[in-house]
């Protein structure tokens, strides 16, 4: 694939099959509170994780490789196997023109954040590092052309900090952190506290890019209207998934956490582009009006911050691409597929882009397209 033509999707999803978890810890230790299927009176198969329940396909959709992209397989044996077979994903990859493809769990939460919802702290370990060994083994193995991202257990920071290092140690490309660990568990901290540091220290030296994916926690979006159809529930969700990190991440660049660990790259995925203008130029203002930055100290203003070390990801914006490659500009934009989601363009992924980059530069282009995650992900 020539080097005009390659395209790095920095934010897709794989379904883990159910023997993941049976196959990988003690039956005789852990028994039914080892992640697992179980079938329900009328016949739909759900995630059963320490006595909680979760949707067979976790905290995503597989509507992008579904007749109807509003509904959801009742039983595993419905799920298309493009969704947790890596050979056929590189086939549905070959499709539409994607050379590389970032990869997020489904069943452990988008950020890993249904593990962190586990209180006994070995169990919960136990969980992540099933996952963690299992991507790496069944996926990362398999091709160079997938890059796996680590999830981390949140009991406590030391274990966070070394499974970070170990998952690194194996091949993991990078490392996801759930927005809002207080919303899983009330006895966690928020994300500004201090308590944090060795572990923001670690990502940093480690070199591969923190990620924060929109959606881990859902109490930061809008609640859906009940009386709303389900597949109205899937379009607003839709939206107000991406919009919901918006006070996350203004809250991220005034913690100061980027500015004590300048080498730390955070990359804040399926968040679109149509806001990130307003939130920055808004944030800007905010401390000048009321000159925070002054008598604050702090180096740099929100929007530098981020153009120095953040990331967002399109995969449908037109009319944003354009704003958002001004401001905050391209070096700060990476795009994807989303495959498997809903909100997919799978298998049109290559025409949605053209229509998307149509009138933008061949070098914002480029940068958007492939050198920016290229070089997060240490892609020759």
């Amino acid at each position: 694939m020539s080097a005009e033509h390659m395209f790095v999707s920095a934010d897709d999803h794989v379904l883990e099959p159910p023997d993941l978890w049976t196959a990988r810890l003690s039956q005789s230790k852990w028994g039914n509170r080892i992640p697992h299927l179980e079938r329900e009176a009328d016949g739909t198969e759900r995630w059963i994780v320490d006595g909680q329940s979760f949707p067979l396909v976790g905290g995503g959709s597989v509507g992008a490789c579904v007749k109807d992209p509003r509904s959801t397989p009742r039983r595993w044996e419905d799920v298309p196997s493009v969704c947790y077979r890596p050979k056929e994903r590189l086939t549905a990859m070959d499709t539409d023109g994607t050379a590389y493809s970032v990869l997020y769990p489904m069943v452990a939460g988008i950020a890993g954040e249904v593990f962190a919802r586990i209180k006994d702290m070995e169990l919960e370990t136990a969980c992540v590092r099933a996952y963690n060994d299992w991507i790496i083994e069944e996926w990362g193995r398999t091709s160079d052309r997938f890059l796996p991202q680590c999830i981390v257990p949140l009991s406590s920071v030391a274990a966070a900090v070394q499974e970070a290092q170990r998952a690194v140690s194996k091949g993991h490309k990078g490392i996801i952190f759930p927005a809002v660990p207080s919303h899983l568990r009330p006895e966690l901290k928020h994300i500004n506290d201090p308590g944090y540091e060795p572990f923001w220290s670690i990502c940093e030296e480690l070199g591969v890019p923190l990620c924060f994916h929109a959606g881990a926690s859902p109490r930061l979006q809008l609640p859906t209207y009940a009386g709303y159809s389900p597949a109205v529930v899937q379009a607003f969700e839709s939206y107000t998934r991406p919009f919901s990190a918006i006070n996350f991440m203004g809250n991220f660049l005034v913690s100061r956490i980027l500015e004590r660990h300048p080498g730390l790259k955070t990359i804040f995925a399926e968040t679109g582009l149509g806001w990130i203008t307003f939130a920055l130029e808004t944030q800007d203002y905010a401390f000048e009006q009321t000159r925070v930055q002054k008598h604050l100290g702090y180096k740099l203003k929100p929007s530098e911050a981020f153009q120095r070390q953040c990331y967002v990801i399109g995969w449908y914006d037109k009319h944003s691409l354009r704003q958002a490659c001004r401001f905050p500009g391209a070096n700060n934009i990476l795009w994807a597929t989303h495959f498997p989601l809903a909100t997919s363009p799978w298998p049109g992924t290559s025409d949605a882009i053209n229509v998307s980059f149509a009138g933008i530069s061949e070098g914002d282009r480029q940068k958007v397209l492939w050198a920016n995650a290229a070089q997060l992900y240490r892609v020759q």
